[in-house]
């Protein structure tokens, strides 16, 4: 039994030596580096441009509708270049080129939904 628990320990042992490094090099830069703040240095700073006015703006919800298209088609993409890899591999012949159109399907009904609800138009 102590050799199992002793695999554990080592573990633990780098556990710690691994969160004491980062923890000293966290104080290291706290104590070593210099601390002079100023009103300038203090102030929000964004793309250049000194903030005016509030912090809340709206945002229209069509640029988060591409965003999820983009997450859906790369979605797709990581699917798609494993089946052409391994397509042309024995065994893998039609149940692979049908589960895939099943797929397309799908990825498919979303675009044309997309399509008919216009929310791929930049208007």
């Amino acid at each position: 039994m102590g050799e199992y628990f002793g695999s554990y320990a080592v573990v633990a042992v780098l556990l710690l030596i691994g969160v004491a490094i980062f923890a000293g090099g966290l104080l290291a830069n706290r104590a070593l580096r210099p601390h002079r703040p100023t009103p300038e240095k203090l102030l929000t700073y964004e793309c250049g441009i000194d903030p005016v006015g509030e912090g809340w703006a709206q945002s229209q919800i069509r640029y988060y509708v591409f965003t999820y298209l983009y997450v859906v088609f790369a979605v797709d993409a990581v699917f798609l270049f494993p089946w052409a890899t391994i397509f042309a591999a024995p065994g893998y012949g039609m149940a692979t080129l049908v589960e895939m159109f099943v797929f397309l399907g799908f990825i498919a009904l979303g675009i044309l939904y997309a399509w008919r609800k216009r929310v791929l138009t930049w208007t």
